[in-house]
């Protein structure tokens, strides 16, 4: 019986195209599990700016109504609070609007490189009560 020699092997073809394709398959995986970081936090940030809008809106009648509305928007997430910058603006007047607005920093990092960084912005606007 006489065996036939291959010249042509593609044992380890599949390996070799693997890892030629891995690094690209990490960057979308880890690039993907940063933007859903950072759309969790906008989501959060806007959640606690609508509740510190609504506080706003029935503590007219407080001492420092816009103190209330400024802990209760750095209370009402889980982001740092420190870092979470709040300002509200209104007249207090009944019927008038207030308008609190929220900022929080976002920076999207692969593999230790900072690709996107900047400001994550959410305003809302009630009625005074």
């Amino acid at each position: 019986m006489k065996r036939r020699i291959r010249t042509r092997d593609d044992n380890g073809q599949t390996m070799v195209e693997f890892i030629l394709v891995l690094p690209v398959l990490l960057i979308v995986l880890f690039g993907i599990v940063q933007f859903g970081i950072t759309f969790k936090d906008y989501v959060t940030l806007t959640d606690a700016v609508r509740a510190g809008a609504r506080t706003a809106a029935v503590s007219r009648n407080s001492a420092n109504p816009a103190a209330d509305t400024i802990a209760r928007v750095k209370s009402a997430s889980d982001l740092t609070p420190a870092s979470v910058a709040v300002t509200v603006t209104s007249t207090w007047v009944h019927g008038d609007d207030v308008v609190v607005t929220g900022k929080y920093p976002y920076s999207i990092s692969l593999f230790g490189v900072v690709v996107a960084s900047g400001q994550l912005s959410t305003t809302t606007t009630e009625r005074v009560e």
